[in-house]
């Protein structure tokens, strides 16, 4: 799930009971139906050169699906705290040690591919295994939504300009032959393939990595995982660079960073949540170290904060890569976590 879903559904908790009521009322009066709705999408679509026949096989007795509406206020990413989100998915059995074995079993499975496109991308192998395990469970899960349908409810449901706007991309993904309307599945949110994409990602990112004319992200290995690469790096990925580590911090040390180390006041919640960058001997001063009490390792780079009930984290430059695939310190962390167990990364 990319940071723009996780963007979207922070913003639809936010005002989830103000959102349901612009869907049905506007100034007392009754909402459009859903009907002339698609004929205003239609319009829109015509005026950015989509033909009519790709409207006529993509919209042609659409219906509203009434899940995603419920679906869109209980994101585990939103609705868990870091602790339990990380424990839930590396440390909990079965699942946890179960996802770990898997991703080490596909790293070295992929591993000549991966390395190709770390050399093009300079996105590490264990990092973009780590991503495809939480994004689609390694491939096994991609979603069996309609994209085109569930981009279409939560755009007239929720009055959302993003959501239409997306339902506009995934139509310029039929117009261009890279997949039919009914081949469009994913996400209840729009999320679409193995890197669970949405449709704007793809028009950006996808790459054809396999040579046989488009970005297939649904069933070409290659292409995702290229595609995921070319992603990463267009966000900011610097090779070389950790993501992050825990850290200790006692309660004393906790007491001091919130007097003397402000909050981010800009840019999605996960940003907001963070810590503004500081530089590593900064947080050694403070009394912030390694998790069993060893100093810092000496660095010129600086880090964020991203705090837990019990764990905590200090976050370089490529956890806000992280970030932008999805918008939530929880999934960054434990994506960084995974990378590092399955790389061997101490």
């Amino acid at each position: 799930m990319t940071r723009l879903l996780a963007a979207v559904v922070a913003a639809l908790l936010a005002a989830a009971t103000a959102a349901g009521a612009v869907a049905r009322q506007t100034d007392g009066a009754p909402a459009s139906s859903f009907e002339e709705f698609l004929d205003g999408v239609r319009r829109d679509a015509a005026a950015r050169g989509i033909s009519g026949a790709t409207l006529e096989a993509a919209l042609s007795g659409l219906t509203p699906e009434p899940v995603v509406v419920s679906r869109d206020r209980a994101q585990p990413e939103l609705t868990q705290s870091l602790d339990t989100y990380i424990a839930r998915r590396l440390t909990a059995r079965p699942a946890g040690p179960r996802t770990i074995a898997t991703a080490r079993t596909a790293l070295a499975s992929e591993r000549r591919t991966l390395a190709r496109l770390e050399e093009r991308y300079g996105t590490p192998p264990a990092i973009l295994i780590a991503i495809w395990g939480l994004e689609s469970n390694f491939g096994r899960f991609t979603g069996t939504y309609s994209t085109i349908r569930s981009l279409a409810t939560l755009a007239y449901d929720a009055r959302r300009p993003i959501f239409r706007d997306e339902l506009l991309h995934a139509l310029a993904i039929v117009e261009r032959g890279d997949a039919a309307p009914a081949d469009l599945k994913g996400s209840w949110a729009g999320a679409m393939g193995q890197p669970q994409f949405m449709p704007s990602s793809y028009l950006r990112y996808a790459v054809d990595d396999d040579g046989d004319g488009r970005a297939n992200i649904w069933t070409s290995r290659q292409d995702v995982f290229a595609s995921m690469a070319n992603y990463l790096r267009e966000k900011g990925w610097t090779s070389g660079e950790r993501w992050g580590r825990e850290v200790a911090i006692s309660r004393a040390v906790m007491t001091r960073i919130d007097r003397e180390v402000p909050m981010r006041t800009t840019g999605c919640r996960a940003l907001r949540e963070l810590t503004v960058p500081r530089p590593i001997a900064e947080w050694q001063a403070l009394g912030v170290r390694r998790v069993g009490g060893a100093a810092l390792p000496v660095s010129t780079m600086t880090a964020s904060l991203v705090r837990g009930q019990k764990r905590h984290f200090l976050v370089y430059g490529n956890f806000e890569a992280i970030l932008d695939y999805n918008c939530s310190n929880a999934y960054a962390v434990t994506v960084g976590l995974l990378a590092d167990r399955i790389a061997g990364v101490q």
